[in-house]
């Protein structure tokens, strides 16, 4: 169930070579070969990464200059997906082109259009500021997964797991899984999703936080997320000690985090991720060992989605228990269907 009038993430912008490498990236989204390069001015162009001769993907070809050409016959494309030349012919015929993708870079995420062309918005761009903000620093990460989609986007919808696979990371207290989230709709100024908000009081400082710093008390912690079309997660959240102030920041950990699903293929998924911590604190280990740990934790959700999937029958999301943990992915699960079939 892919909506495709919207921006998928395929790159973080740090992994599309410089005009001067010889080397072209590629990336599938939606099982389409996409291929992304720089021009001489610095700006991104993305096209299929298919010739239209034979389907040979053209990032096993070269950069001359603004254009790519094939690697099997020879056929040259420019940044508008249009064939400029075909070696033995005088001129090349009107149809030779490939597709060329609506392509947007905004806060080190490089985001590309996959329907149409006409409708591309760029209102729906989610806000993820803290990628690429002077207040916040992180280390940008991304892991593949061999599961569809959905399956961790219902996993991100729903941190009650949290007390249970993250026992010794993220969570440190089964009053996570016990604690009610509320969930509101979002549909408006381009965003449609959910906005889940979950807040623990009076527990121990998880692991996670007391890998990089001490804590005498323990912790009021809060998060606070939008899970937006197609699979964006924009989310504020920390944890203050016992007793303080609302607004009281001085001794709080307050983090935000952009995290994105881009389907790969209908089994498939590319996940695009950052924590960042406010630059205040200028101790550079801090966002290493944010990272590192986020990494740990991120597998053992991998792990734990993987064998979820494996498990998994064809019939098996008709015939799933749904519990009160599943509010907010239910939800979300519902408007994207309608929107999917709006689309169609």
């Amino acid at each position: 169930m892919w909506l495709r009038n919207c921006w998928y993430v395929i790159a973080w912008d740090h992994e599309i070579p410089e005009v001067n490498e010889a080397q072209l990236f590629t990336r599938k989204v939606l099982n389409e070969p996409i291929l992304v390069y720089r021009t001489s001015t610095g700006e991104m162009v993305a096209m299929a990464d298919k010739c239209c001769h034979r389907h040979a993907p053209l990032s096993a070809g070269k950069r001359e200059g603004d254009k790519v050409r094939c690697g099997y016959h020879g056929l040259l494309f420019d940044a508008t997906g249009q064939c400029a030349e075909v070696p033995g012919m005088d001129k090349p015929p009107a149809k030779a082109c490939v597709k060329k993708y609506p392509l947007r870079v905004k806060n080190k995420w490089v985001f590309v259009w996959m329907g149409d062309v006409e409708k591309a918005d760029e209102a729906m761009l989610p806000d993820n500021f803290s990628c690429d903000h002077p207040d916040w620093v992180n280390v940008p990460g991304y892991m593949h997964y061999d599961t569809p989609y959905l399956l961790i986007a219902d996993n991100l919808l729903d941190f009650s797991h949290l007390s249970y696979v993250h026992a010794h990371t993220l969570g440190g207290s089964v009053a996570i899984a016990l604690a009610k989230p509320k969930v509101e709709v979002i549909d408006s100024d381009g965003q449609r999703g959910v906005k889940v908000s979950r807040f623990i009081p009076d527990v121990p400082a998880p692991p996670y936080y007391t890998r990089f710093r001490d804590f005498d008390s323990n912790l009021d912690r809060w998060f606070i997320y939008d899970f937006l079309f197609p699979s964006t997660l924009l989310m504020n959240s920390g944890g203050r000690p016992v007793g303080s102030a609302p607004d009281d920041d001085s001794r709080a950990v307050v983090n935000h985090s952009c995290q994105t699903l881009t389907p790969e293929t209908e089994t498939s998924t590319h996940y695009f991720f950052q924590q960042s911590h406010r630059a205040i604190l200028k101790d550079e280990s801090v966002r290493h060992n944010m990272y590192n740990t986020l990494l740990e934790a991120f597998n053992e959700d991998r792990d734990i989605i993987s064998a979820q999937y494996k498990n998994l029958a064809t019939d098996a999301l008709e015939t799933m228990m749904p519990l009160h943990f599943d509010t907010a992915l239910v939800r979300f699960r519902k408007m994207l269907k309608e929107a999917v079939e709006a689309e169609q």
